[in-house]
């Protein structure tokens, strides 16, 4: 039988893992200023973002543009700086007017407990973006 978890064991782990989450978006958000100041720097050319609805199904336009970091195009980086999640509500007000986009915590790895092979480190999928420019 497993010992019962006491309610301050519980706050306490819960407390390390918000901060240990939120040191992980600023050293991802660091990388994201990076990016930011490589890609002007670079003359790199942002495209308007599009969203999926939650189901998969149909695009819908955000008003946002930037840089998108996975080949499905889930997620994605703004030219404000923000890591956004690419997946929304949808409906017809979105297919109308568009989606609003809420910027997202980012992490260091993207894609962290997919399947195999879904997974990509922030830093690479970040460097892939440059590299594609350089063609």
């Amino acid at each position: 039988m497993t010992d019962p978890v006491e309610p301050h064991d519980a706050l306490l782990r819960a407390s390390a893992l918000d901060r240990a989450r939120a040191e992980e978006a600023s050293r991802a958000r660091e990388l994201l200023a990076r990016f930011l100041a490589d890609a002007r720097a670079a003359g790199l050319t942002p495209s308007p973002l599009v969203a999926r609805g939650y189901d998969g199904r149909g695009g819908y336009r955000t008003g946002v543009e930037g840089w998108y970091l996975k080949k499905d195009r889930s997620v994605a980086v703004g030219t404000d700086g923000e890591f956004y999640v690419l997946s929304v509500q949808g409906g017809l007000v979105a297919r109308l007017r568009g989606a609003t986009l809420s910027p997202s915590d980012p992490p260091l790895e993207l894609g962290r407990g997919g399947r195999d092979g879904e997974s990509i480190p922030l830093s690479v999928a970040l460097s892939r973006v440059l590299e594609r420019s350089d063609r």
